[in-house]
This record gives C-alpha cells, structure tokens and sequence, in this order.
C-alpha cells in the first residue's frame, strides 16, 4: 500500500505558509497522542503519519526535494535524501518535533551547542579541631585542580588559529539516525560532542584548553560548624574544557576528636572525676569551658557518680548567630586505689561507723535482693 501525500495527511495544500504548516500539525498531533488516546492503534498510526509528514515538510531542503521526487527522496531508493547506513547528519530528527510543538512554551527552541562544557566539580576533605568550630578560622588550603590554559586562553587551538565547525555533525555535537518514524540521537564520534574541533592544537594543553596545575584557597569556616559540614565554593573546580565554566569546590569538614569534650549539636559534655572525700563532703571544683576560659562548680554533700551539672551558655555557638549551647558538667567518683596500711584501717574504722542511712541505695538495693530470695 502506497504512503499518502504528506501535504494530504497534514490537511494542507503545497503552498502553505511555514507558520500554518506548523498550526496544522500541532491540531492533529494533539487529536492524535497516544497519550490522549490510550489502547487505540488507530489514533497511534496517524500520530506517527502526522509526524513524519511535518518532520519533512518543515524543514526547506527536505520540503524541496520531496516536491520533486515524492517519497522517493527518502526511502533509500535512490532519491537525494538517502545516506550512507541510513544516517542523516543534517536533519532535524523525529525529536526536534517536539521542540517545534512545545518549544513556544517551554521557552525552548533548536538545542544548543554542547561546545562549552562544565568542569568537574572537586571534593577536598579538610579535619579541623573543636577549637576551630568553637570560634571560626580562616585556612589556607591547597587543591590540585586544572586551570584554563594560559598559552591558548583556553581554546585549545595554537596561537593565530581558532577551533572549527565539526564538519560531522555541523556544530550541533549530537548526530542523528533515521530508523522509519525514529530518530536515535547519539554524542558525534567525530568532535565527542564539543560542536568543534582542533586543527592545530595548543602544544602546552595538547588541545584541551585546560592544564593540571595546584592551587592555593582561602576559606573561611564559620563558627559552630558540625561534623559533615559542606562549603560550597562556587566556580573554583576543574576548569571546563576549551573555554567552558569551571566546576565547584565542596569542602567537607570533620572534626577530630577532643581529649576533654565530647559535642552534642551546640551542647558539650565534660567527664570530670572527683575524690570519694569531695563526693561525701561537698566542695568546689574548677573546669574548663572550650576557649581557654575557667568556670567553677559546686560539688554539695553527697553527690553520687555520674550526677551533671549544667552551665548554661558555655557550649558551641550556632551556625549564623542561632544562639549558644550549654556545658554539662559530669562528676564519677573515683575510687582509691593504692591505699596505705593506714588508709586501709581509716576505710574499715569508717566501715564500722556506717549504717544504712549511709548507703541508702546499697541498702535499698540488698534489701530487694533479701526478698527476691525469701
């Protein structure tokens, strides 16, 4: 069975307009979408035949020759449009289709050029101390990166010649194969998608427009940042390649462990051992706080192992000003050890003297386990 006349299947006469060419498709393929008309083969293959026409018929080269030769020009068969492998460099392709249905509103158009590459952004792990988190700093850091090349300013081409158009895919740096109603779109093998090729390369980059080179970064890290805290450092990655915006960098900070603190968010915790004499008779004792400073707690009689004191605002700042957090002070009696003769007969003369109002938990706890037996 014979293809019907692309200008029948689109309803149009041979003399139509570019722009009523375009409104006449864009009626039938919204009538006919597969999406609007699910499970109706029918609706399908005039969607396709629609869509076929107009991919022809839009573009002027393609239009002409179909006006002189039918379908012939694109069959394979002999007429002008016919390609090595089936390959068509120059067309548009069943997906620019949508570009010319849709690209009024979504702002979008032919695609672009993908000559201008980004670079690679770049990781840099950095382990600064809780010190440094506690009030902030500014570091020096040094990254191996890659950086525009200065003998080409980038371009990749020697001095007094410039890139050119790829002549494969013509600058678009994506080619086409026409397979019936679809297109594959693939990288161009020729440019690797560039849109542009080196004749005569720069020899300090050998064409990349881009050399390996370590650079030297100021950061400011922020008071009361956390573990795994990310810093952003927008366009100071890999540069891009022939001439393309360079990549960031994201540092990512830890933070090594303390020999006094441990840090919860914006709270601190402090393990601070104490004599079983300051534990039974009270007393004072003086702490750290991070920051160099001293703060003093008072131990009252009694005081069991493992019991905090809180000291309100001598934690971590918050990131952006969002307050400051608290330091808990933990007390663990410590037991003697090493005891003399004359410690030891203290202890049992102590011992003999003691009753349960002494050790009231100890009591309390032997008390359950008398009954637990019984």
């Amino acid at each position: 069975m014979s293809k019907k006349c692309f200008y029948d299947v689109l309803g149009v006469d041979r003399n139509v307009s570019e722009a009523d060419l375009k409104s006449a498709y864009r009626k039938l393929a919204m009538k006919h979408h597969p999406d609007r008309n699910p499970d109706n083969p029918e609706a399908e293959k005039k969607f396709k035949e629609c869509s076929e026409a107009y991919d022809v018929l839009k573009d002027e080269q393609k239009r002409a020759a179909y006006d002189q030769f039918g379908h012939a020009a694109f069959d394979g068969t002999g007429g002008p449009g016919a390609g090595a492998g089936g390959f068509d460099f120059t067309s548009t392709g069943f997906a620019d289709v949508f570009d010319d249905l849709f690209g009024d509103f979504m702002g979008g158009g032919r695609r672009q050029s993908q000559g201008r590459n980004r670079g690679n952004d770049l990781r840099y792990n950095m382990e600064i101390t809780l010190e440094d988190a506690f009030e902030g700093k500014k570091a020096d850091i040094r990254v191996p990166t890659t950086v525009s090349c200065d003998a080409c300013d980038g371009t990749g081409s020697a001095e007094g010649s410039q890139p050119v158009s790829c002549p494969t895919c013509h600058g678009r740096g994506r080619v086409r194969a026409q397979q019936g109603f679809f297109t594959v779109e693939r990288t161009c093998p020729t440019c690797q998608g560039q849109g542009q090729i080196i004749k005569d390369p720069c020899k300090k980059c050998g064409g990349a427009g881009r050399i390996k080179r370590d650079r030297t970064l100021s950061v400011n890290i922020p008071q009361g940042v956390e573990e795994g805290t990310r810093i952003r450092l927008a366009g100071e990655g890999e540069a891009g390649l022939r001439g393309g915006p360079a990549g960031d960098l994201y540092i990512f900070l830890s933070i090594a462990p303390h020999d006094l603190f441990q840090r919860d968010g914006k709270d601190l915790y402090c393990r601070v051992p104490i004599s079983l004499v300051q534990a039974s008779l009270g007393g004072q004792i003086e702490v750290p706080t991070l920051g160099g400073g001293r703060a003093r707690v008072t131990i009252p009689e009694g005081t069991q192992s493992g019991r905090q004191f809180r000291l309100r605002g001598k934690g971590m700042p918050g990131l952006r000003g969002q307050g400051q957090g608290d330091l808990y002070i933990q007390t663990i009696a410590e037991t003697p050890v090493k005891l003399s003769r004359k410690q030891k007969e203290l202890l049992r003369q102590f011992e003999e003297e003691s009753t349960d109002k002494n050790s009231p938990e100890s009591a309390g706890f032997f008390s359950k386990v008398k009954d637990f037996f019984n």
